[in-house]
């Protein structure tokens, strides 16, 4: 989907969602980071672990612990400066090339080694939907602050230092007291 597709979609599905004083409108960016996460971590999921995970990323924005942006949460983790870039001391930082380290991330999906590209445009735009609905505060409480997830297949050893809020789908939520 193209940006002015994008763009169109997201202040038709804003100016619902603005109906009431109390919401105001995200950011472009904001809402394409959460977008992206919500996408790459649950596109095969029902409309409620999407929201989840849309959920867990705002709740992330809201603590401490994390950075306080959803952009520089969804992409959180450590990098490495390009081959390229590095072999030039005087090159100013801002031009510097940085990648993420495989494995490294907060969310698998950005540090994976995979194409981040979307394939399913129509499922793309319910996960943009979705992520705006999360930015304006639509669904606040569903995961009762939940701070991370993880697949029912997998057991992360962070797990047993989390308090348990429940299943959605095939995802796992804890809250970081």
């Amino acid at each position: 989907m193209n940006k002015i597709l994008l763009t169109l979609v997201a202040c038709l599905i804003a100016s619902n969602a603005l109906a009431s004083d109390k919401h105001r409108l995200p950011s472009y960016d904001s809402a394409t980071c959460l977008a992206n996460n919500i996408y790459f971590e649950s596109k095969g999921q029902s409309n409620a672990g999407m929201i989840a995970v849309g959920l867990v990323t705002i709740n992330r924005v809201k603590d401490k612990r994390f950075p306080n942006s959803v952009c520089e949460v969804v992409y959180q983790g450590s990098v490495r400066e390009s081959w390229k870039t590095r072999q030039h001391a005087e090159l100013p930082e801002d031009e510097r090339i940085y990648y993420p380290r495989k494995h490294r991330c907060q969310f698998s999906w950005y540090c994976d080694g995979k194409a981040d590209k979307v394939y399913d445009k129509k499922v793309y735009a319910q996960t943009y939907a979705i992520a705006l609905r999360v930015l304006t505060g639509r669904y606040n409480g569903l995961v009762e602050g939940a701070t991370h997830y993880h697949a029912d297949y997998v057991d992360p050893s962070w797990n047993k230092e989390k308090t348990f809020i429940g299943q959605i789908g095939d995802h796992i939520f804890y809250r970081w007291d």
